[in-house]
């Protein structure tokens, strides 16, 4: 496996995240209603972005590896006023890369960048309960379900789909 390493999100990398959103269920589970209607186009993701560009509690972020290959992105934000909670929102990895261990490596190297570069307290996620990979991934790198309001529910595709908060603590991070 490749090492990959975090840098700022660029237009151009639009091209490959849109491409590795397939199927309008992925899709879904990736962006939940936030960018409306599949499929995901790079324009479309691109103007998502914009409204957020002079929002510094909004930023996103892109895994590349040795090679300068885009392989994995995030959204990253501060849901909150101060700058204590950070929230992943929007991950995804090149679905060629997918089951290889680098979600978890792409993780890890956001959570160091939340812990270590922002001095968060607390880094945040929701997953669909029916996206059963993506929460395996989470909790394998230590993220857990969160103990308050840790269940919602949305409207997609006519179903109701469960939302689980999960969380992971710098107390956590520095038990490692």
């Amino acid at each position: 496996m490749d090492e990959l390493r975090l840098r700022p999100y660029k237009r151009c990398d639009a091209n490959k995240i849109a491409g590795w959103i397939t199927n309008e269920k992925s899709f879904y589970q990736w962006s939940a209603d936030r960018l409306n209607d599949f499929p995901l186009t790079p324009e479309r993701l691109n103007e998502y972005y914009d409204e957020y560009q002079e929002d510094e509690r909004f930023f996103q972020m892109t895994a590349v590896d040795d090679s300068g290959m885009a392989a994995a992105h995030m959204m990253m934000r501060y849901p909150e006023e101060g700058q204590e909670v950070l929230r992943f929102g929007f991950i995804v990895v090149n679905d060629q890369l997918r089951g290889k261990g680098y979600g978890k490596k792409f993780l890890k190297l956001a959570l160091e960048y939340a812990f270590n570069i922002l001095k968060v307290k607390k880094v945040t996620l929701g997953v669909f309960a029916n996206n059963p990979g993506a929460r395996h991934c989470y909790e394998a790198v230590g993220f857990l379900e969160a103990k308050e309001n840790s269940r919602n529910f949305y409207r997609i595709m006519d179903e109701d789909w469960e939302c689980i908060e999960m969380e992971f603590t710098r107390e956590q991070w520095m038990m490692q």
